[in-house]
């Protein structure tokens, strides 16, 4: 089997860019292959995935930034549109509060890969969307950190003036 993956390096040090194996479009819609561990094992992408999520959204909602120390995390937009922001928060890091951002969507099927100690919050631009995460590890609320989406440490740009968000992501001074 031959590779079909393209892979992009971002800024940021082992968060990638990768389109997937095959998607196809005709008159009766599109079909798109999100994970054949084959493939990605044969580009050097060898996490062991054993949980799957979607968080469905309307436009304007913001959710995250959340991460932990230790799941590596591959992200997609399987319906509509987001914009993904992804930052370093490793303290070791000589990249520690780096960001950078990327427009996922329906169209453009691109997924990122997020390493630990990232965090990664989205912000829904079309009128809903379905946001996809494949997780190596279970999720556990309580071992995550939450860095808020307009602290001033990090100065992110948000593509919406007045977000909608939880308790949680308002709230500055929460880390779980």
């Amino acid at each position: 089997m031959g590779v079909n993956l393209r892979v992009e390096k971002t800024s940021l040090d082992q968060v990638l860019v990768i389109h997937p194996p095959t998607s196809f479009e005709d008159f009766r819609g599109k079909y798109l292959e999100t994970y054949n561990k084959k493939a990605y094992n044969q580009i050097g992408i060898h996490q062991e995935f054993i949980q799957d999520d979607f968080s469905y959204s309307r436009q304007n909602v913001l959710r995250g930034i959340h991460g932990d120390s230790q799941t590596w995390k591959l992200v997609s937009c399987v319906s509509g549109s987001i914009y993904l922001v992804v930052v370093n928060n490793d303290v070791t890091s000589k990249q520690y509060k780096k960001w950078q951002s990327f427009t996922l969507s329906e169209n453009n099927c691109m997924q990122i890969l997020i390493p630990p100690n990232f965090g990664n919050g989205h912000l829904v631009m079309s009128p809903t969307a379905i946001f996809h995460y494949k997780q190596t590890t279970n999720y556990e609320n309580q071992k995550q950190f939450t860095i808020k989406f307009d602290d001033p440490n990090f100065n992110f740009w948000w593509p919406a003036k007045y977000p909608i968000t939880s308790v949680r992501d308002s709230n500055f001074d929460i880390n779980f």
